[in-house]
């Protein structure tokens, strides 16, 4: 026997069967919750914290704030090993890029031709290296970086620095947070 709501069938269920969906949709509902705090931390450490050590301009601790967030959402999953393997896959694309536009920035002004040749080269390097997964995360930070740069002319070799560190930031708080919360198993660590 089925019941209908707004168009949706809705099957009925055993007392067991809704005590497992209520446990699942507890552990999404946590893991959601705790994801969207772990992100405004990330963005508050950026912006608030880290912005009055070294700020290039508002918009740019606004930038950093936003990647710092990336990177937790990135690396933040449904299991601790799981958000530490995103971690380093993370880490291993950032570094690539910071190398790859740091080199490129101290000598050249952003242009389309050298944004394309970075992003060729990571792809091909970070093959090499055995990271074929890792090219889309490096291009991707190599664009970020480099459009930066060209928005922010003035000191263009500081964005892959700053990027870096909003990087390592997100990254940390996403693995802490992981470490603390999946881990120690208060949010499970099921797989969606």
């Amino acid at each position: 026997m089925s019941s209908s709501v707004k168009g949706t069938v809705l099957q009925k269920t055993q007392p067991n069967e809704m005590t497992r969906y209520s446990s699942e949709t507890r552990h999404l509902f946590l893991h959601a919750l705790t994801l969207s705090i772990l992100c405004v931390i990330s963005y508050w450490l950026i912006t608030r914290m880290l912005a009055h050590i070294f700020s290039v301009s508002r918009d740019d601790d606004l930038l950093g704030g936003m990647w710092a967030v990336v990177a937790t959402i990135f690396v933040y999953r449904y299991g601790y090993e799981q958000s530490v393997g995103a971690a380093l896959s993370r880490v291993a694309a950032t570094s690539l890029s910071f190398v790859l536009c740091f080199i490129y920035l101290l000598f050249f002004p952003f242009d389309l031709w050298g944004l394309a040749t970075l992003i060729g080269v990571g792809a091909v390097a970070m093959s090499l290296l055995g990271r074929p997964e890792d090219v889309i995360t490096t291009g991707i930070t190599t664009a970020v970086v480099m459009v930066v740069a060209a928005i922010s002319p003035d000191h263009a070799w500081k964005q892959p620095i700053l990027r870096l560190l909003d990087t390592t930031v997100g990254v940390a708080v996403g693995v802490v947070g992981a470490w603390i919360s999946l881990k120690s198993g208060r949010t499970g660590s099921k797989t969606a």
